[in-house]
């Protein structure tokens, strides 16, 4: 009889174990492949595409915006759902899964109630069905941008057909807009930016050859309006001379902690007799994020040669955990090797409080590049990420041969 009671407990907890099993194993058939997802915001949809697939036993994803390609490795699958975190950013997208089709939402985990309606759909290439380029967009374009309150700011537009796909991007005095890719309808081109963190759409027509006329959607809120002109030789001001020192300063001074809360500043043993770059930034700016890969890898083949690299993270909580905790998970996911310091929060005034002796700071990024002697020697505004082609290989050149100098120096 106790032979029987065991061999019946012990078929019962067969089946319980075989039906748990088949409770965790996905149920949702999720397609791997190309996926065009689509997000609202402001009444738009921003289209872009993304890719699943596997890498042993876990699935991943590459995220499509124009030229570039964002891996992404936080994926997780649980029955018919299926959530990403978005690289570096502080911001996920989350679906039901119905084979060939994702709804859902993207979401920015920093600001409340960011929440906007997502979907997507398998076996879709492209930004949209039969997307191309006629090539009359193609060139330099002179840009002012206006606000709703009044306030215009200058960019430089470029524009260019490649694969019968138009790409390009707006420079400003604060940066770039990194990758936009569309399409063109006769007279009217559309441009779209998904890169994790910002959505973008841009809408323009031809008022002639010479003029376009034109809206800029950004995330949730953002809107303006804007007035493009053929432009070869168009330039935007000196980032040179944009943030400067205040009279009577000719050094910067801090204290800020480390990434294990120990204090740094450029008294430090480790910085005297070096030249020294100080990078302004954020691990939620796009735009940092270019210029963070360019310093990392400029750093691993330089650091031997007296210069270090001080990352100055203003993020976009108070909480030094927080901070901390995205610093190191975009240290870890873009192998930088130079030093962070957690310095302020993402508000331009928080640079400003934290850094005194600075006058007009714009923009995140900003880099203070310091010379041996502990002298600010360059303040330059902005970064011109690759996006931006030659001018991005202007200022690579002469980031270079202004360290070169100081080094010899």
């Amino acid at each position: 009889m106790k032979d029987l009671l065991k061999k019946v407990l012990y078929f019962f907890l067969v089946l319980v174990f075989i039906y748990s099993c088949k409770e965790e194993k996905p149920k949702s058939g999720l397609k791997l492949g190309v996926w065009r997802g689509e997000i609202t915001a402001q009444n738009n949809q921003i289209p872009f595409n993304f890719k699943i697939y596997k890498q042993n036993d876990s699935i991943r994803i590459n995220l499509i915006n124009g030229e570039e390609i964002i891996p992404i490795d936080e994926v997780y699958l649980i029955k018919d759902t299926i959530s990403f975190n978005m690289f570096i950013f502080d911001s996920e997208i989350k679906g039901a899964v119905d084979s060939t089709s994702l709804n859902g939402f993207y979401k920015k985990n920093y600001i409340d109630n960011y929440s906007l309606p997502f979907k997507a759909q398998f076996n879709k290439p492209g930004r949209i069905d039969h997307a191309s380029s006629n090539g009359q967009f193609d060139g330099t374009w002179e840009t002012i941008f206006k606000s709703s309150n009044g306030r215009k700011t200058k960019a430089i537009g470029i524009f260019k057909t490649k694969d019968k796909i138009l790409h390009g991007t707006f420079l400003t005095t604060t940066g770039d807009f990194r990758y936009l890719d569309g399409y063109t309808n006769r007279d009217t081109l559309f441009l779209y930016s998904f890169d994790g963190n910002h959505l973008f759409k841009f809408k323009a027509h031809k008022v002639n050859d010479s003029v376009l006329k034109g809206e800029f959607w950004s995330g949730k809120s953002g809107y303006k309006t804007f007035i493009s002109k053929r432009n070869d030789t168009t330039k935007l001001p000196d980032p040179e001379k944009i943030t400067y020192l205040k009279e009577g300063f000719d050094k910067i001074d801090f204290s800020f902690k480390d990434l294990e809360g120990k204090p740094v500043s450029l008294n430090d043993e480790r910085y005297k007799g070096k030249v020294v770059i100080l990078q302004i930034f954020g691990t939620w700016c796009p735009n940092c994020m270019d210029e963070t890969r360019f310093y990392a890898d400029w750093y691993k083949k330089n650091k031997d040669r007296g210069v270090e690299i001080i990352g100055l993270a203003y993020e976009n909580k108070p909480d030094f955990e927080y901070a901390k905790s995205r610093v190191e998970k975009m240290v870890r996911k873009l192998h930088v090797d130079y030093d962070f310091v957690i310095a302020g929060t993402s508000q331009i005034e928080s640079v400003s409080r934290s850094l005194p002796m600075l006058d007009n700071v714009i923009s995140f990024p900003t880099s203070i590049i310091i010379d041996k002697t502990g002298k600010v020697r360059k303040i330059h505004t902005g970064f011109n990420g690759p996006a931006t082609g030659k001018y991005y290989q202007e200022f690579t050149e002469d980031f270079n041969q202004f360290i070169n100098q100081l080094l010899k120096e």
